[in-house]
């Protein structure tokens, strides 16, 4: 394991923090749950059937011992957690709706962060991101001042670690749009002892070829300083521009950033899920994420083609910034 994710550990051990896995029954969730309910780092709150739950677990021979598992059709604090929701839907939703919806898991493990019975959510093993985000954005909502969610990947090789937005969410953001997610990653960043240089990336560097498109990045480059004079931000650049400094020495010179960009945003999803993806295939650096930013509590999404120790690492992301919001 990484110094990141060995330092994580440290961090969040002793903090009393409680995860919730909407997926009770998928093999990798509950070998995840299992080890982190073994090294005492957090508690796994499990949700699914309890019987099932547990006779999958006898049968993967995990342990549960530590974790708690809850089912929405038998909860007995459910009456509270339906009246917040009906509440917090404003009008959106009647009691009876409350009681039917919060059966989905997702939506029911969702309520426990919103109500303060967790303190974050790991899902999407077995789900879309829709079905992992759409409760996300109705129950948690975004924080004051963000106007929407995005997604980054935290790509980590030996010592080396960067941040990949938006590569989850959005799209085809606007410039404000990338203004924001810019931000967002840069504070992202911040949360795991990286000092955020963040580079605008596009197929033109610093007005090589102009179009629409690199014109839509040069602008959110502007609205970034605009909104945080103090980010150190720059572009639009093409990746190597960005990341090497002997081509930055030729291609932008002037740039604050040399060539030592370590936040990198993609003009759209489109880019950001292929550069990731790259990166991961190609350049052997692990993809934790999508870790989802500008929510009021911490609420990720796994790939479905995630395996346990990708459950594993993004439960301690998410404990992690459960600790630091």
């Amino acid at each position: 394991m990484s110094d990141l994710f060995e330092g994580i550990k440290q961090k969040i051990s002793g903090n009393n923090l409680r995860i919730v896995f909407p997926e009770g029954l998928d093999e990798r969730i509950l070998k995840a749950a299992g080890r982190l309910a073994a090294e005492g780092i957090l508690t796994p709150v499990i949700i699914g059937n309890i019987e099932e739950v547990q006779a999958k677990a006898k049968q993967l021979d995990v342990s549960l011992e530590a974790a708690e598992i809850y089912d929405p059709a038998n909860y007995l604090m459910m009456d509270e957690l339906v009246a917040s929701f009906v509440e917090r839907r404003k009008g959106k939703a009647s009691e009876e709706d409350a009681r039917r919806i919060l059966l989905d898991e997702n939506y029911f493990g969702t309520m426990l962060v919103y109500a303060n019975k967790a303190d974050g959510l790991v899902s999407g093993a077995a789900h879309s991101t829709a079905d992992t985000v759409r409760p996300a954005l109705q129950i948690i909502k975004t924080k004051e001042g963000v106007s929407k969610t995005s997604g980054v990947f935290l790509m980590v090789r030996g010592d080396e670690q960067y941040v990949f937005a938006d590569c989850a969410i959005n799209i085809a953001p606007d410039s404000n749009d990338l203004a924001e997610i810019a931000i967002e990653s840069a504070r992202t960043a911040r949360m795991f002892d990286m000092e955020p240089r963040v580079a605008m990336l596009s197929f033109s560097t610093k007005g090589s070829a102009k179009s629409p498109e690199t014109e839509k990045v040069m602008a959110a480059v502007e609205e970034a300083k605009r909104r945080d004079p103090l980010l150190i931000i720059d572009g639009e650049f093409q990746f190597d521009a960005a990341f090497v400094p002997s081509v930055a020495a030729a291609k932008a010179p002037d740039s604050v950033l040399q060539g030592n960009a370590n936040v990198f945003v993609f003009p759209s999803l489109e880019a950001g899920n292929i550069g990731y993806k790259i990166a991961q295939r190609l350049g052997n650096f692990e993809a934790v994420g999508p870790l989802l930013q500008g929510l009021n509590r911490p609420v990720n999404d796994l790939s479905r083609g995630c395996n346990t120790d990708d459950v594993y690492n993004l439960a301690l992301l998410t404990a992690a910034q459960a600790l630091m919001q």
